[in-house]
């Protein structure tokens, strides 16, 4: 079957368009000939600069203000737009004061004015980025069964243990599937996993951290639990390829590689030695385990994790982050 949009002059919109993995997203689409609209809360913001120097940028990417909040200037985003990339979402670092206004509200409010706007502008298909966060935290999941898209995060669970981002986004993917069994948006989900990989955004991102944390650092002790690590391209490419294939349908958990927190840190310092590595590690009971072969059954292929780490650590070092060895 012929993918939707290639050679085309399609028009479609990315909220959150200078993020991580929405910049990667925006990057590709330009390649691919799309016209692109990128929403930011500032376009004239140095942080966002690197987008309007992608190829294609100068004819094919229009920027514009908006936030998840702000529904009219979301509407003049999408306006003419037959896809939306909604990628946008909060993601603090550290503990959250008010994790209902800080990050629950965004996440889901600002998930419901997208989807409307999207009703409104009568686009054809809609890509929501949720995360393995809304798959996850589920304690009622039988420990020997993989998981897949069947298996949703348990909102009481994710509210007894604090755990704000999952809860957030458990709520607001489920929300945009509302919307599909109304039969009133075509909507497909994408949940990746621990996000690592080059940045083309001038600020380091959460995600990033957890690698680079991990060669700077030094930590005494880490809890050696499961990690599920994807390439931001791949995360990148996931979402277009969902978009473009017309039997796309439902949930795809996107992750490429699982491995315990020792064997990750033990492979960054048989390839980089000379760095600042995890002293010890405490074992926790973290079995988890996640299964991409949906994505994979759709022609999804995934790099493999040393060109990403390589990749990782170069852009860290060329951008300051991190020191060369």
């Amino acid at each position: 079957m012929e993918m939707r949009g290639v050679g085309e002059k399609e028009r479609v919109c990315v909220t959150g368009a200078g993020g991580f993995v929405a910049s990667w997203l925006v990057k590709f689409l330009l390649q691919k000939g799309y016209i692109v609209h990128g929403t930011v809360r500032d376009p004239c913001d140095k942080k966002n600069a690197h987008l309007k120097e992608f190829e294609n940028a100068p004819e094919n990417l229009q920027l514009f203000k908006a936030d998840l909040l702000d529904y009219e200037g979301l509407c003049a985003a999408i306006a003419g737009c037959s896809g939306v990339f909604h990628v946008a979402c909060p993601v603090p670092a550290g503990t959250v004061a008010n994790p209902e206004v800080d990050m629950i509200e965004p996440a889901v409010v600002g998930t419901r004015n997208v989807l409307n706007t999207c009703l409104k502008a009568k686009a054809k298909r809609v890509v929501v980025v949720s995360s393995i966060a809304a798959v996850m935290n589920n304690p009622k999941w039988p420990k020997d069964h993989t998981m897949d898209e069947e298996c949703w995060s348990d909102r009481d669970f994710c509210k007894t243990t604090k755990k704000y981002y999952s809860l957030a986004k458990t709520i607001a993917e489920s929300e945009a599937f509302e919307y599909a069994k109304r039969g009133e948006l075509d909507i497909v989900t994408v949940c990746p996993s621990n996000v690592i990989g080059t940045m083309l955004q001038p600020t380091i991102n959460s995600s990033s951290l957890l690698l680079l944390s991990m060669l700077k650092d030094g930590h005494e002790s880490l809890e050696n639990k499961n990690r599920h690590l994807v390439d931001v391209r791949d995360v990148a490419e996931a979402i277009m390829l969902v978009f473009e294939k017309p039997e796309a349908k439902g949930r795809y958990i996107c992750t490429s590689y699982a491995m315990k927190v020792q064997v990750f840190a033990n492979k960054l310092k048989g390839m980089y030695p000379n760095y600042n590595h995890t002293k010890s590690f405490t074992e926790v009971d973290d079995s988890g385990k996640l299964s991409s072969e949906k994505l994979q059954d759709l022609g999804w292929k995934y790099r493999p994790l040393e060109e990403s780490i390589v990749d990782s650590v170069t852009n860290y070092q060329e951008r300051g982050f991190l020191l060369k060895e």
